[in-house]
């Protein structure tokens, strides 16, 4: 799917792009190839989301559709039932690279429209997070932060180094004693009776 197809597809406007894209990053902390799809409901809220890194290796669209699909499948049940979707499937790409479109966003693009269908929801915006931001692609609305590298700005969650041992207290003493050891003999004897 080239650019100009999905500007002419009628792809909802985000209602606050800014806020949304923070949103998802801050529950994500995406990093370069990672996908994040989200669902919006009525309200246009975030109702639900899950990110994933696809192989890298696969570019073709209908692997992005299956892996799309899937995980809608895993955070919100399907609306084929209704006359209208009500609710809005959403992805973010965070990549290298320049914000302008490429043919893997094309892919990206078509496996969310497919994908939104398949499950019942209405097909919304495709963000790409790059190293000089965020771009909404279509629609021309972007901003330089959050940016592809702002996972590495937050707190990282790592282990906590254990206290060197002469600050942790004293081990109780203890006292070692051999328990009594039955022979084989005696075992035998007693398992025959």
């Amino acid at each position: 799917m080239d650019l100009e197809t999905w500007t002419n597809s009628g792809v909802p406007l985000l209602r606050a792009p800014r806020e949304f894209v923070t949103e998802l990053h801050q529950l994500h902390l995406p990093q370069p190839g990672t996908t994040v799809v989200a669902v919006l409901d009525a309200q246009h809220y975030v109702a639900a989301s899950a990110s994933f890194a696809p192989r890298p290796h696969v570019e073709d669209g209908w692997h992005h559709r299956n892996a799309i699909l899937t995980h809608l499948r895993r955070i919100v049940p399907h609306d084929l039932r209704l006359a209208r979707p009500s609710r809005t499937a959403v992805l973010l790409r965070c990549r290298e690279g320049s914000g302008d479109w490429t043919e893997q966003d094309g892919a990206w693009m078509w496996a969310l429209r497919d994908a939104a269908t398949l499950h019942g929801l209405r097909c919304g915006s495709y963000i790409a997070l790059t190293p000089s931001g965020w771009q909404s692609l279509g629609d021309g609305r972007g901003g330089r932060n959050p940016h592809s590298g702002s996972w590495a700005e937050g707190p990282q969650h790592t282990v906590t180094e254990l206290p060197p041992r002469s600050a942790r207290e004293p081990a109780q003493e203890r006292t070692w004693r051999p328990t009594t050891v039955t022979s084989i003999e005696a075992a035998r004897r007693i398992a025959a009776l």
